[in-house]
C-alpha cells in the first residue's frame, strides 16, 4: 500500500510495508524540484535513516528498475 500527499513545497509518497510475517518500515519519500529525501524509521535504533537523492541520481534509479544486470549511463535531453 502507498499513499501521495501534495504538500507546498513536496509531493510525499509514503510505503506502507504490508502482508509479510517480516514488515519492515514505513518508507517516507520527499520528492523536491531538485531531488528527494528517503527515510525510514529503525524500530532498534529508534531513530530515522535518511539518503538523499539529487534529481539525476533519481532519473537514474527509476530507469534502472527495468533493466537487467550491467553497467549503464542515460543520454542527458
Amino acid at each position: 500500500m502507498f499513499t501521495i500527499e501534495h504538500e507546498f513545497d513536496a509531493s510525499v509518497v509514503t510505503l506502507v510495508d504490508e502482508g509479510s510475517p517480516r514488515l519492515k518500515g514505513d518508507i517516507t519519500i520527499r520528492l523536491f524540484d531538485d531531488g528527494a529525501v528517503v527515510e525510514q524509521m529503525n524500530p532498534v535504533t529508534d531513530r530515522v535513516h535518511t539518503v538523499s537523492l539529487s534529481a539525476v541520481q533519481l532519473k537514474d534509479l527509476a530507469a534502472a528498475l527495468n533493466l537487467p544486470e550491467g553497467t549503464y549511463r542515460r543520454k542527458s535531453r
